[in-house]
């Protein structure tokens, strides 16, 4: 017990002298601060902007749905043993094998075919250029979320007989219809005229599709102004899973059937993709995690030079208090209580630089959000990060100046000229 006191003792004196070193040395403590800060602001931002950006584009992407597959022509991994050429000769998504699909499958909860194109989009003298055009059959929106904020979805009566009405996305009714209801009124695309029935809520910029500024058709329409069989209009199919099924137990059976719907040999390849969310996700995360490690190469680069600062210092501090070193060890100082008292300096500067460089990326976030449509954070697991670097390189650099300090020989420490 008295051991624990002493060494308590020891370990709060050792950050007295330590503090008052470096409260005394002003110019030579911005210095070194100055180095850390840099360092860690470098690596600690670097962080926080893949971090961000990766939660970003994960959320965008989880909007697509994990139990949704996308039957399309071209898949959304290659293979690199794979030539391209396989893939343009595969056929097209067609009308008829939703209806296939959805007679056949028994995991499936909702199916849609969409195709979609951009045009021009006119209300009165208000126009828009390459509008996205978005053609659906009723299910839609039991696969893809989004919510209407006035009017309705289409109904299935509507969806069937091919009405000429259009859910549209909210920027895009601001821009044509300004101070106007939308609602009931007619927009006009290729020269038809098309009834706004609803309103999409804002969403906001996303790396998914966004409703934005989007006009939304029922298929059976649609097909009257564009040809749902051209490669241009990305014709694919979506599959929403039943409850408790399984990405492989419905891929399993939506293979089946499209392979029997191409009336496929059992050892021919499969002229189709079958698409989920989770492999862009994958392959981002791939990406992410190159650059994670890119981005602690360079921000290690700026920590090294900053422990190089704080090792210099920590240096020329003993070589300074090499006179004081001698008369503290003269009157009794142990070798480690100088020791200490080095390392806590060098462990305080790096500290309070990393705190600093910490601090800055928390402004610089805060400028980032209110002045760009995205969402940047520091994370709790960056700040841990950045503080047990700093103590780390703190400890590091100064190991080696504390431990030459404390073995000076206290006779030739005293009668040393600084």
């Amino acid at each position: 017990m008295n051991e624990l006191k002493v060494l308590a003792a020891l370990l709060r004196e050792s950050l007295i002298f330590a503090w008052s070193s470096l409260v005394m040395n002003k110019l030579r403590t911005f210095l070194s601060l100055l180095g850390i800060t840099i360092g860690i602001f470098a690596i600690i931002s670097v962080f926080t902007v893949i971090d961000s950006l990766a939660n970003s584009v994960r959320t965008s992407l989880e909007s697509l749905g994990d139990n949704v597959i996308y039957i399309q022509k071209w898949p959304w991994e290659f293979g690199s043993d794979y030539p391209w050429w396989k893939y343009m000769k595969r056929p097209l998504p067609k009308l008829s094998e939703l209806e296939e699909i959805q007679k056949r499958s028994q995991k499936t909860e909702a199916a849609a075919f969409l195709v979609n194109t951009t045009k021009t989009v006119q209300y009165k003298n208000n126009s828009a250029t390459d509008a996205p055009i978005l053609a659906s059959t009723i299910d839609y929106d039991k696969i893809w979320s989004f919510e209407i904020s006035e009017g309705r979805y289409f109904s299935p009566l509507e969806a069937e007989n091919g009405v000429n009405c259009a859910v549209i996305g909210a920027e895009l009714a601001d821009k044509l219809f300004e101070n106007e209801d939308p609602i009931g009124n007619h927009i006009k695309i290729l020269g038809r005229k098309i009834q706004v029935i609803g309103i999409f809520k804002k969403q906001g910029k996303s790396l998914s599709r966004s409703m934005d500024n989007v006009v939304l058709l029922p298929i059976s329409y649609a097909r009257n102004i564009i040809d749902i069989r051209d490669e241009r209009v990305d014709p694919f199919i979506m599959v929403k899973s039943k409850p408790g099924i399984s990405n492989e137990e419905i891929m399993d059976e939506l293979k089946g059937i499209m392979r029997s719907i191409h009336r496929l040999k059992p050892l021919a390849e499969d002229d189709f993709a079958l698409n989920r969310a989770s492999l862009i996700i994958k392959q981002f995360e791939r990406i992410f995690g190159v650059i994670n490690i890119a981005g602690m190469i360079i921000g290690g680069f700026a920590i090294i030079v900053g422990a190089f600062g704080i090792a210099n210092i920590m240096f020329v501090s003993v070589r300074e208090r090499t006179n004081i070193i001698g008369i503290q060890k003269a009157i009794g100082a142990k070798n480690r209580f100088i020791m200490f008292e080095f390392l806590y300096e060098s462990v305080i500067l790096s500290l309070i630089g990393g705190i600093i460089g910490l601090l800055l990326i928390y402004i610089a976030v805060l400028i980032a959000n209110s002045t760009i449509s995205m969402d940047f954070s520091l994370s709790l697991k960056n700040i841990i990060t950045g503080i047990g670097i700093s103590v780390t390189i703190g400890i590091l650099a100064g190991i080696v100046p504390a431990y030459i300090g404390s073995r000076l020989n206290p006779v030739v420490a005293i009668n040393t000229n600084s």
